[in-house]
């Protein structure tokens, strides 16, 4: 939770940290995720490097172009959304995935707590796509959509589908879901052997990207803010 509160990466990421013995509380490597920290005393490292606990929680929107992949850097030196994003004296992580191919809304934070529980469905965050295949979807393949497909073994089904536009080239569809697996929006479509030619993300937890251009970023306005938090459970 400190780790996660600090920036360093989310819950399930600072998780594997210490069970990989990366993290040490006054010098000594910490094998426990449940290892008490006295935030106020403690020196806490990763890697090396001491760990704080930030003064200002920060909470960015990026409207993400196709191209970049979602990681703060890359071995292999692809373009990743840093470079997108403003230079900070601390560390942001993603709330949550998009391929490198898609497109749209992107959350990046320092709040631990807050993106621990918006990828949490539980909490019932929504996320709404806009999605081209190639060819017609026929009313029977979206009627097969809207039921459900399996995925991995598990059945999937979007809480919401509908469809904007349709012709012999490309049919134009929308969906809201609120899981968060891995590639969950496009395995639907291969499920149902559809091509995916373009896949955008236009809102996130009530956040859309109407207005903001791809590549660029905002600031959420404090209102925003408190509403996540009030839906989150993080205030009354």
């Amino acid at each position: 939770k400190f780790l996660a509160q600090a920036g360093v990466a989310s819950r399930r990421e600072a998780d594997r940290l210490v069970e990989e013995g990366r993290v040490q509380v006054n010098r000594q490597v910490v094998r426990r995720p449940g290892t008490l920290v006295d935030e106020a005393s403690d020196r806490v490292e990763v890697d090396g490097k001491p760990v704080n606990l930030p003064t200002t929680k920060v909470y960015i929107l990026l409207n993400k172009p196709a191209g970049y992949i979602v990681t703060m850097n890359d071995p292999q030196g692809r373009k990743t959304v840093t470079e997108l994003l403003p230079s900070l004296p601390f560390r942001l992580f993603p709330v949550g995935r998009l391929d490198r191919e898609s497109e749209g809304a992107l959350l990046f934070t320092n709040d631990g707590e807050l993106a621990n529980r918006l990828l949490h469905p539980r909490y019932g965050f929504k996320k709404i796509y806009e999605v081209k295949i190639k060819g017609y979807i026929s009313d029977q393949q979206l009627d097969r959509l809207k039921r459900g497909t399996f995925i991995d073994g598990r059945k999937t089904t979007p809480d919401k589908a509908g469809l904007i536009y349709r012709n012999r080239q490309y049919s134009y569809l929308r969906l809201e879901i609120h899981e968060g697996r891995k590639h969950e929006v496009r395995k639907m479509f291969y499920a149902l052997d559809l091509d995916v030619k373009k896949l955008k993300r236009v809102a996130l937890a009530g956040l859309t990207i109407k207005g903001l251009r791809p590549g660029f970023w905002r600031y959420l306005k404090k209102e925003e803010v408190l509403k996540l938090k009030k839906q989150a459970g993080l205030i009354s």
